[in-house]
């Protein structure tokens, strides 16, 4: 009953959301995409000191152009 409970508070709590998605068939999935791309490059580019070095990296890794073999779609 407990499993059942958490599932109705979930679906509950992110309601509006999933209408959203239900009336235009619109995610954020891109925009989660490229946020996870831009975390990553940060990451690789720990203790680098060029912050503009560090942006155009960034850039340069969610172009769409850099993206394509992230997916083929």
């Amino acid at each position: 009953m407990l499993e059942l409970e958490r599932l109705a508070t979930t679906i509950e709590t992110w309601w509006p959301e999933i209408l959203a998605f239900l009336q235009t068939g619109i995610t954020n999935a891109g925009s989660e995409g490229t946020n996870r791309v831009i975390k990553t490059v940060a990451r690789d580019a720990y203790g680098f000191r060029n912050p503009d070095y560090q942006r155009l990296r960034t850039r340069c890794a969610t172009t769409r152009r850099s993206r394509r073999c992230l997916n083929p779609a």
